[in-house]
């Protein structure tokens, strides 16, 4: 161990009462012999009791169906969320208006984030009911049990499978953190099946003796795993062992536009690789927060002068990242219409 990480050793251990998933970035989380005595399936086991408590005090906000979905499936999936006329209005919003964007690349995809913070909604009238309707905002508080302040996008993927760029890492079944966590997705227009849609597999959100093999398995050897990602806590499922978790064949989200999907991220999900040049045009939103605590509220994104800001927030961390290293992952693509080609 490095003398950096021995003065650091308060700083790690803080972690483990806190999401902090990196076996690589932090001994104690990576660490063989303490995995070995069981430190990562207890966190596990615990964040799934946590947020259980948590999502049980939030039942009112969704139906009865769709709690009964989620724990079955481990997402809700809501159909003709919008009437005609707001999707076409929300639509028309979309195409014709012209925002900051960021993007993210990533092999053969590029993911383009344009964050929608309360100057941006204000003049966007359809986009905006959008983004505060009851099924988005508080599917992700369910799901996510935590009644917090959603980070939020306009979402466009652009893949181009044929280019010479290697494979996009998205399209490996993944798990994003150890423990519950919400994300979904406002698909604006039909997703065809030979573009990528997104893919769950059902059911792999609950923690069953097999999953809880699996990740003590994985948690010995993460900390060098070749694969950075794995390493950092967001654990790949290579096709091949998703039988031997005896999970069901995934489900492949090949949907008619104006459908919500919200899931639990802590199953395994992946973009199904592309068969063909696409574009893709979604509201995005996240929802993750400490698993540790007790508590349901008290969550400062909800606060005036936070709230709808966290991702332009993010966006302006990643700037001064690229002013400070000279890189980052997300590069600002300047003031552009959703679907324009990347500038990059």
């Amino acid at each position: 161990m490095r003398a950096a990480d021995v003065l650091k050793m308060p700083y790690y251990a803080a972690e483990l009462a806190t999401g902090a998933k990196s076996f690589c970035d932090n001994p104690l989380i990576g660490s063989r012999r303490l995995n070995e005595a069981g430190l990562h399936v207890k966190r596990i086991r615990l964040a799934e009791q946590m947020a259980d408590a948590r999502r049980r005090r939030l039942a009112h906000l969704v139906s009865e169906e769709d709690r009964a979905a989620y724990q079955r499936d481990g997402f809700i999936a809501t159909r003709d969320l919008l009437s005609e006329e707001a999707l076409a209005g929300l639509r028309r919003e979309v195409e014709t208006t012209r925002f900051d964007a960021w993007e993210m690349h990533q092999g053969n995809a590029v993911t383009r984030f344009i964050p929608l913070p309360p100057k941006v909604l204000k003049d966007l009238p359809y986009l905006r009911s959008a983004v505060w309707s009851d099924p988005f905002q508080k599917g992700l508080r369910y799901v996510g049990s935590t009644d917090g302040d959603p980070l939020v996008y306009l979402h466009i993927v652009i893949t181009n499978p044929g280019s010479k760029k290697s494979a996009d890492p998205q399209t490996a079944f993944h798990s994003d953190t150890f423990h519950q966590t919400a994300k979904c997705w406002f698909f604006l227009y039909d997703i065809d099946d030979a573009e990528g849609p997104f893919t769950y597999i059902r059911g792999s959100h609950r923690l069953t003796p097999e999953r809880l093999a699996w990740e003590r398995e994985q948690s010995l050897t993460a900390s060098t795993d070749k694969n950075r990602l794995h390493a950092r806590g967001s654990f790949r499922l290579p096709a091949d062992q998703l039988h031997r978790l005896n999970y069901p064949d995934p489900v492949r989200f090949a949907v008619p536009g104006n459908t919500l999907v919200v899931a639990d991220t802590h199953g395994f999900h992946a973009r199904a690789a592309s068969k063909k040049p696409s574009v893709r045009v979604g509201l995005y939103g996240s929802l993750r927060r400490n698993p540790f605590l007790p508590w349901t509220g008290l969550d400062v994104f909800s606060l005036p002068g936070f709230k709808g800001r966290q991702a332009q927030m993010y966006m302006a961390q990643k700037d001064l990242e690229k002013r400070l290293k000279g890189k980052t992952s997300h590069r600002y693509a300047g003031k552009i219409l959703a679907t324009d080609p990347s500038p990059f």
